[in-house]
């Protein structure tokens, strides 16, 4: 595990209906690209002190040096208890406390081979990541939540919701994180407040590393399926997720939010 200080922030300020996040401290999973990456910078934009955590420390190093301002770089695999509770510490020893968790880590790859084939290992390292460590996340940081009033959001998908063939594993571990989700708000309110969101087809082309970053390769037909327009951008994420751990979004907790610009809502049929 590595932490370092960034530079100050030149981070410009961003209204997200109002909230704000100041004097407030966040830790944010899977922080070094895509979304994760897209709420660490919203959170400190809001005026949060932020601790990024990832499994790749060359990625979450470089986050915090664009980032700068009062946010650290902590390396962890969520899928270990130890690294998990080393960086939930070493971040409440940095700023003083926590107010905000943020379970964005994950392995992405929704399919995988058949359930024939389908091997366990496979299966294991799924679940391990994308529900055991938002799991181990809550469980060192829900004391710290506590003393605050503070919030957690986890980030599931639309594939807890629907599937393509041979996405067991990855569905299974949205699904339960949704289930997760509604079970620590009851366990943990009224100190704790904790919701999920369910992106769709988000766009995270642009919130890669420094130097590999592209942009979105996408037709209009990408955009034209979607109900609302356009293919989701990770700050579409980013500003649901700030608003929900605000002062804002105190009456709301144990909810599945979907942002899919309304593809979960749309009849698709064969012609």
């Amino acid at each position: 595990m590595a932490a370092k200080k960034g530079p100050k922030s030149e981070v410009a300020a961003h209204d997200v209906g109002g909230a704000s996040l100041a004097g407030k401290s966040a830790l944010v999973t899977g922080a070094g690209r895509g979304i994760g990456r897209a709420i660490a910078r919203r959170l400190l934009e809001l005026g949060a002190r932020v601790s990024l955590v990832d499994v790749d420390e060359a990625a979450v190093r470089d986050a915090v040096a664009e980032y700068g301002g009062d946010t650290i770089a902590i390396r962890a695999d969520v899928t270990e208890e130890g690294a998990v509770a080393g960086a939930v510490s070493t971040s409440v020893d940095t700023f003083g406390g926590l107010d905000i968790a943020v379970n964005n880590a994950a392995i992405s790859t929704a399919t995988a081979a058949p359930i024939a084939r389908l091997s366990l290992s496979y299966w294991r390292r799924v679940l391990d990541t994308n529900l055991t460590g938002p799991m181990l996340v809550s469980k060192y940081a829900a004391p710290h939540l506590a003393r605050r009033n503070g919030a957690i959001v986890n980030l599931a998908s639309t594939r807890a919701l629907q599937s393509e063939p041979n996405s067991e594993a990855y569905a299974t571990s949205k699904g339960g994180l949704v289930a997760l989700t509604h079970a620590l708000a009851i366990s943990l309110g009224p100190a704790v407040r904790v919701n999920c969101i369910s992106p769709g087809w988000i766009d995270t082309s642009e919130w890669e590393i420094r130097g590999q970053r592209k942009m979105p390769d996408l037709s209009p037909q990408d955009h034209q399926q979607h109900p609302a327009g356009r293919v989701g951008r990770a700050e579409d994420v980013a500003d649901l997720c700030a608003w929900l751990v605000s002062d804002a979004a105190t009456f709301i907790t144990g909810q599945n939010l979907i942002v899919d610009g309304g593809m979960t809502r749309k009849m698709i049929y064969q012609e």
